[in-house]
């Protein structure tokens, strides 16, 4: 797995941690780490335009499933995904009914239904590609979301009825994006209120 942005962390003196190394060494870290198949990477910061996004998204989001049982849960939250051995930070995670955890991870969410990523140029490449090949392997995801945080762009993957990964993208401020897995449509004038971008 390549990481544009990556490097792996030195820590405790070696290369390789185990899962509970891993866990153990991150809750003293002040930033956050993703874990893959033995090594730590560290994840970049975000600017001001991705945490406007993620707010616009974020809020919009806890309004249309209030009363649903799915809820939106910040970047705080860690999910591990034990088919490819990934622990990261998803900007923005989805999940129904109650959350799935279990020790030595108390945070982790295991059974997202929907993920969401906003992109930015340091980490579009990964977001896109190994990243969503690895979350493919989560057996609940039914919805895959890239935001763009430099242009009008959204990319919405979705588990169609032939159970395959279907693209829809959207463009322009006045499209709405249709989230089917949830039940739920935005309006791309939400996502990007404020964020002074053109379409």
């Amino acid at each position: 797995m390549e990481h544009v942005l990556r490097e792996p962390v030195e820590a405790y003196g070696k290369k390789h941690f185990t899962p509970e190394e891993y866990l153990e060494w991150e809750e003293l870290q002040p930033g956050k780490h993703e874990y893959f198949q033995g090594e730590i990477f560290d994840m970049a910061g975000a600017g001001d335009r991705h945490n406007l996004i993620f707010s616009n998204l974020f809020v919009e989001l806890g309004s249309k499933l209030k009363g649903k049982s799915c809820k939106p849960y910040g970047s705080d939250f860690r999910i591990h995904i034990p088919q490819n051995t990934l622990y990261t930070y998803p900007d923005i995670t989805v999940v129904c009914g109650d959350i799935i955890s279990d020790e030595p991870d108390e945070e982790k969410l295991k059974l997202p239904l929907a993920l969401f990523e906003i992109l930015s140029p340091a980490t579009r490449n990964y977001d896109r590609g190994d990243k969503f090949k690895l979350y493919r392997d989560i057996p609940s995801l039914k919805e895959y979301i890239l935001v763009d945080s430099t242009a009008i762009s959204v990319e919405a993957w979705h588990i169609n009825s032939a159970n395959r990964w279907e693209l829809r993208e959207y463009k322009q401020l006045a499209e709405i994006l249709d989230m089917p897995s949830l039940g739920i449509t935005l309006p791309l004038t939400d996502i990007y209120e404020g964020a002074k971008l053109k379409s």
